[in-house]
């Protein structure tokens, strides 16, 4: 099968970020009127999840499942949180209201989204930037837990946002990641976090339960998307929102995608049984197995 345009022009990581900076703030400039406050795919569990969520919350329920996973890897309340990559910052609105951290921030590169999440969002404790995954405008060690769910695959460098996660965490602060690669991409994928300056302590592959919530957000997005999008984006569009038939999710369910939650620690100068500070005496809770990829 030959290789569609859009993925040769991904390939190159300067024209990746050129073309990421296009496309997010055309999603907000299309989606903002419709109060569209999640650009993630969605993880449901089986049996279901059935967390309890606020009226207002239900439509986004399968989108917030998968924040909820990711956040609750580490305790949040009472942290400085920052989530890098936080898009409509339904995720960070969502994590915020329901876990009760010191503080919330949510940083993302496209100006547009930010300033809808200022708008939308008004919450206590939780403030919006814009700024570069790879260059985080933040002190060393400002935050003891840092968010960042399915926004990698757009960055040019991951190791370099790596680099910056554990640069302005605390010594034993938390880095709660998920994120997905096709099989060609898994090898390098493994590379960059197997490089990563930070203590590795559990990783799932979540892609059934991210395929589960895919079927409950399908018919949904198929009807937003094309209401919302030209023709001539629908295809890009289809797979953004991973709809039945869309190439991601094809993938997903052939097991030719890899989509996989992690939990990192940034690892203190005493052995990491003491480094327990951050979380209030509590010992950490993590799987200690690596996944195998298919």
């Amino acid at each position: 099968m030959a290789m569609p345009v859009i993925d040769s022009l991904l390939a190159n990581r300067t024209l990746r970020k050129a073309i990421w900076k296009l496309w997010y703030p055309l999603l907000t400039r299309r989606l903002q009127a419709d109060g569209v406050v999640f650009l993630n795919y969605a993880y449901e569990t089986e049996p279901p999840m059935e967390i309890a969520l606020a009226p207002a919350d239900e439509a986004d329920r399968a989108c917030i499942q998968l924040y909820h996973h990711v956040g609750t890897l580490a305790e949040l309340r009472g942290k400085a949180v920052l989530e890098v990559s936080c898009g409509h910052g339904g995720g960070a609105s969502y994590l915020t209201r329901t876990f009760a951290p010191a503080s919330y921030i949510g940083l993302d590169l496209n100006a547009a989204g930010i300033a809808f999440c200022r708008q939308r969002h008004q919450i206590e404790r939780l403030e919006f930037v814009q700024g570069d995954a790879e260059k985080l405008p933040f002190a060393d060690g400002a935050f003891e837990v840092l968010v960042n769910v399915e926004a990698s695959h757009c960055y040019p460098q991951l190791p370099r946002f790596l680099a910056e996660a554990a640069r302005v965490l605390k010594p034993g602060g938390h880095f709660l990641y998920a994120d997905f690669r096709f099989s060609q991409g898994i090898a390098a994928w493994e590379q960059a976090l197997a490089g990563c300056p930070l203590q590795l302590l559990g990783t799932t592959d979540i892609s059934a339960g991210v395929l589960r919530g895919m079927d409950c957000n399908s018919a949904r997005s198929i009807a937003l998307l094309e209401r919302k999008l030209p023709k001539f984006l629908h295809g890009l569009g289809r797979d953004f929102a991973g709809v039945h038939g869309s190439r991601v999710y094809t993938a997903l369910l052939e097991h030719g995608l890899s989509y996989r939650s992690y939990h990192f620690i940034k690892p203190c100068s005493e052995p990491l049984k003491q480094c327990v500070s951050l979380d209030q005496g509590k010992p950490i809770s993590a799987s200690s197995h690596r996944h195998s990829a298919p």
